[in-house]
């Protein structure tokens, strides 16, 4: 698995015009990208991670200080672009995989104690966020 985390101090997903999840307080937004090898226990890893990732202000991580995490599937982040001018996406899984492996992260993070917003799986989605730092970092599992 693969994510970008970004602290923001809010951020918020929006489909056919309709908000579908959001964050108004600092906290993480999260971008996952599943390939054909991650199982549910890479999942429980990176809600762990992801739970306690120390970024936020002071050093804190999101179980520290209960921030929420706005978490949002991007299978763009297994694009390889190595060779010519179009990425293949050959390394990210396909929906029928990746989709149940997204939904386990969060699970696992609510299951941690988060308060979890999510964006809308395979839709065409618009991701607004105020980066607060700013802070990103990759994450390779």
């Amino acid at each position: 698995m693969r994510a970008v985390v970004q602290r923001v101090s809010s951020a918020s997903v929006v489909v056919d015009g309709q908000p579908v999840g959001a964050i108004d307080e600092a906290g993480l937004l999260v971008l996952v990208g599943v390939n054909h090898t991650d199982t549910r226990a890479e999942a429980a890893r990176l809600a762990a991670k992801l739970w306690g990732l120390r970024i936020l202000h002071g050093e804190k991580s999101c179980s520290d200080v209960g921030a929420p995490l706005l978490v949002v599937s991007q299978f763009t982040l297994y694009g390889d672009t190595r060779k010519g001018r179009r990425p293949t996406w050959q390394a990210a899984a396909p929906g029928p995989v990746a989709e149940p492996l997204v939904e386990a992260v969060v699970e696992e993070l609510r299951g941690l104690g988060a308060h979890v917003e999510t964006g809308s799986f395979g839709a065409d989605m618009k991701v607004s966020l105020v980066n607060d730092g700013p802070i990103t970092l990759v994450i390779d599992l």
